[in-house]
């Protein structure tokens, strides 16, 4: 799995985008869990976590596998694919 805001490819004149958007948040509350608790059980910040949920930035792969395990989902579950023209 590719984390990025954008993965661009060219096939023939033809430009793909792929956006990752994060289903962190919407697993959080269905697991019952705080934010908080969430960050500090996986080691980090509440501030990094938001960032992961918001799409600024996206976890290492270390860091997502920690949250797929303590969410009890698989990294793939973490992210919705969105492909399209720009």
């Amino acid at each position: 799995m590719i984390f990025g805001k954008e993965l661009k490819e060219t096939r023939r004149n033809h430009t793909l985008v792929m956006i990752m958007k994060s289903k962190i948040d919407e697993i959080i509350k269905l697991k019952g869990y705080k934010k908080k608790y969430v960050a500090e059980k996986i080691g980090v910040s509440a501030n990094q976590l938001s960032n992961w949920i918001t799409g600024k930035n996206y976890p290492t792969l270390d860091k997502a596998f920690k949250l797929a395990e303590l969410l009890g989902v698989s990294v793939e579950d973490l992210y919705e694919k969105n492909e399209g023209q720009p």
